[in-house]
């Protein structure tokens, strides 16, 4: 059986203070690798308590490599689900139009699972582990303004906070986005929003039509006109995580609203009758409107040295599956790179490379995504009939729609090894080469750029 790769992680020659602000999931993952490179981490969370908020979370290989790196894997498979496979299946019928094999497949082709977790039991584990490190935390710390010249942040309580490097990992509505700007930068409406409700497996097991989708944990989705379903487990499968995502019909000045199961079971009257039986096990759900961060000019600031990683830099629709992922490998390769920091005077240039390596695909998950808007929302006819169509080809082929299951996007996705991308980042670095990571650079086949 295949072995995840266990990266380490050098312990830098110098020792530097690092100011973290936000810390959810990629501000807590940045804490740890920084701490185990060596470094001092301050990591300062606007709340007054640590946790996450929302539902079921996917962990996709690239993150697994760096958990394991991190000595947080066990603690989060123990309480993860392995699903079997991908499955996609017909709005109305429930016809399965396209299947990707996650066990043993990932494990096998890219040396890591592929795992659901509920977001506050991830969260949980990760925070674990900063304080088992030696990460410093200070809660109800807001930072309202910043000294980039000096690396100082400034809370709404007045507590001053100073190190030699500030990262933002303050979310999509990111105020040390705005600063770095020097303008207000705001999140945007995507026109989507998502309905999350949670289902006690208990009950559904007294209905014949439902014991497929629990009997046998996979992620599966309903792809229809204008919106589409996901449902898969958590909780040792004691749980059932369902989202549904679509227009967006919130008032203007609402991000979040409670919903009803009534509300959910007149958007799926048509649908697959499965899906009303399943619905109508909910008891609560609300409404998230989906919003992005539009693609920046820089992640860093100027002159001072500071920069803004995970949603603050790249929000992206969830329709990959890969939020949550890209800003985890983003705390990997900072923390890779400057655990080589030979001196500080190497810091800003070490920042700008960061942002240089992560940049191109952080983009082309945030465009992929927002593609997938269109391929899984068309409405039935003559282009869904072709959707549908090379769906079915067996084995899938570049442009498969099920993004997945596409062989050349399914290697970019499930395929990055950050910490192999920081071995080759600097090793260039040193060589004194501009390293400008794009696709020319990384793959012969430029068919790669969706």
């Amino acid at each position: 059986m295949p072995e995840i790769p266990k990266h380490t992680l050098p312990r830098a020659p110098i020792e530097l203070t690092f100011i973290i602000v936000g810390a959810g999931l990629g501000g807590v993952s940045a804490a740890i690798g920084l701490k185990l490179a060596g470094h001092k981490v301050l990591l300062l969370e606007a709340a007054k308590e640590l946790g996450e908020v929302g539902a079921g979370i996917q962990i996709p290989p690239p993150s697994i490599k760096v958990l394991n790196a991190f000595g947080v894997l066990k603690e989060v498979e123990d309480v993860s689900i392995f699903p079997n496979d991908i499955l996609v299946r017909r709005w109305n019928t429930g016809d399965l139009i396209s299947q990707q094999n996650l066990v043993p497949y990932t494990l096998d082709k890219y040396n890591g699972h592929y795992l659901h977790i509920h977001r506050a039991d991830y969260h949980a584990a990760l925070v674990k582990r900063a304080y088992e490190v030696g990460v410093e935390v200070h809660l109800s710390a807001r930072v309202v303004s910043v000294d980039f010249d000096n690396s100082t942040c400034v809370t709404d309580s007045g507590k001053t906070f100073s190190g030699d490097v500030i990262v933002g990992y303050d979310g999509v509505k990111s105020q040390l986005r705005s600063l770095i700007l020097g303008k207000e930068d705001l999140a945007y409406n995507t026109g989507d929003l998502a309905y999350r409700a949670l289902v006690d497996v208990e009950e559904m097991k007294p209905y014949p039509e439902l014991e497929s989708l629990w009997k046998r944990p996979d992620i599966t989705f309903w792809w229809g006109p204008s919106m589409h379903i996901v449902l898969y487990f958590l909780q040792g499968g004691k749980t059932c995580n369902v989202v549904v995502l679509g227009p967006d019909t919130l008032p203007e000045d609402v991000m979040i609203a409670e919903a009803s199961k009534e509300e959910l079971l007149d958007i799926v009257k048509d649908w697959d009758p499965t899906l009303s039986t399943l619905f109508k096990l909910i008891h609560t759900t609300a409404k998230w409107r989906l919003q992005n961060s539009r693609e920046l000019a820089t992640w860093t600031h100027a002159t001072g040295n500071c920069i803004i990683l995970g949603d603050a830099s790249h929000a992206t629709l969830p329709y990959l599956a890969s939020g949550a992922s890209q800003a985890i490998e983003d705390a990997t390769v900072l923390a890779g790179l400057f655990a080589r920091i030979e001196d500080k005077s190497q810091i800003h240039e070490l920042l700008e490379l960061t942002e240089s390596m992560r940049k191109w695909r952080t983009t082309q998950v945030v465009q992929g995504s927002t593609n997938c808007q269109n391929i899984y929302h068309m409405v039935d006819g003559e282009g869904q009939v072709a959707r549908d169509a090379k769906m079915a080809m067996d084995p899938p082929v570049h442009g498969c729609p099920n993004r997945f299951a596409d062989p050349v996007f399914q290697d970019f996705l499930w395929g990055y090894d950050a910490f192999e991308e920081v071995e080759r980042g600097w090793k260039e670095y040193k060589e004194g080469k501009k390293v400008t990571y794009t696709y020319e650079k990384l793959y012969e086949n430029e068919e790669l750029l969706l």
